[in-house]
């Protein structure tokens, strides 16, 4: 592992993008403890080092079993907003310049949360986070693979009269399981609804779940996707086509998708040209923000500034901003990285 101190300034001041964070995983111990007690909800955990302690997972399943129950503290429009803008706070301290945050609604519903009062919350602390720090965002709504496509069917239902307000859907929850054919019907209606596509793929699945996001659910972003090396002509459509990949290292080594860091194939992705870009997942829960997983991957796997200066590029490149928009972005990662130098 290369400890090197100016490129990990190097890679916190540079402008970027995160295009995979649930916002939900942003729940830190110490706010899940402060709405547990702002609403009256009992915790099974004593305290935040408890909570912490309890990060202890052996697989995605023994993590969702743990997000959740944390996420119970979210009851109203004011709890959805101050997680949403607390996230918003510490991505600004990475300059991160645009978020396209996922949220899962079902994880509300089905507790009798209503789908507007979530919806509310986090639009608006998106509309604050871009006019006091600067942040843009779009919202994906993710539907939950482990319940049924028609309770998806119903979440995208309810989400079709705030369609200005969401820019896409995705597929998540536990992967193992639960291919993403099993929700092609619904996928096929939120595209007729004009939504844009990106699904988890490849992480705990196999290489045919990210053909089968490509083929059947129409994706045109591939959540994680660190198994496609399991399948080399999938590898080869991915470089052609240019299909963004969007990779959480650190997550992957909290789950066991790696039992290390240096072990992990984001500098093979990259060698190869794909495109990759680096995120954060539920960093509350895996131990590290956006730019903390470019210097944990950057430092374990030798990355050089220029492919720092190339991920950077990417997370604008893959983000469903505006052609003129990402330009204007991508030159600001270019004066950077000049004036660094």
């Amino acid at each position: 592992m290369i400890h090197d101190p100016s490129l990990e300034a190097f890679i916190r001041g540079i402008p970027k993008a995160e295009l995979h964070v649930h916002i939900e995983g942003a729940l830190e111990p110490e706010l899940m403890f402060t709405l547990a007690r702002r609403n009256g909800i009992a915790l099974p955990w004593d305290n935040v080092d408890d909570l912490r302690q309890a990060y202890d997972f052996h697989n995605l399943q023994s993590f969702l079993d743990i997000y959740y129950r944390g996420a119970d503290v979210l009851q109203h429009v004011q709890d959805f907003y101050d997680l949403t803008f607390s996230y918003f706070k510490r991505a600004a301290e990475d300059n991160v310049r645009h978020v396209e945050l996922f949220f899962d609604p079902q994880t509300h519903t089905r507790r009798d949360v209503p789908f507007e009062t979530v919806i509310t919350g986090i639009r608006g602390a998106c509309v604050d986070a871009e006019s006091r720090l600067g942040i843009s965002s779009r919202m994906i709504l993710c539907f939950l693979r482990h319940l049924s496509p028609s309770s998806a069917l119903e979440s995208l239902r309810l989400a079709v009269p705030f369609r200005p307000w969401i820019c896409g859907v995705g597929l998540d929850s536990s992967e193992a399981g639960n291919p993403p054919s099993k929700f092609q019907s619904v996928f096929d209606e939120a595209r007729e609804e004009n939504f844009r596509v990106v699904a988890h793929a490849g992480e705990e699945g196999p290489a045919s779940y990210i053909r089968e996001a490509l083929d059947l659910l129409g994706a045109q972003r591939i959540d994680h996707g660190v198994r496609c090396f399991e399948d080399e002509e999938l590898v080869e459509r991915l470089v052609r086509e240019q299909i963004p990949l969007t990779v959480c290292p650190l997550s992957n080594v909290k789950l066991r998708v790696f039992s290390e860091m240096a072990q992990h194939n984001l500098k093979r992705m990259i060698d190869r040209g794909l495109m990759v870009t680096i995120n954060s997942d539920d960093p509350a829960y895996f131990g590290g923000y956006v730019a903390d997983n470019y210097v944990a991957a950057a430092q374990a796997l030798g990355l050089t500034r220029a492919e720092v200066v190339a991920l950077a590029k990417n997370s604008f490149q893959a983000s469903f901003l505006v052609h003129d928009r990402k330009l204007a972005l991508i030159a600001e990662v270019e004066r950077y990285a000049a004036s660094a130098a």
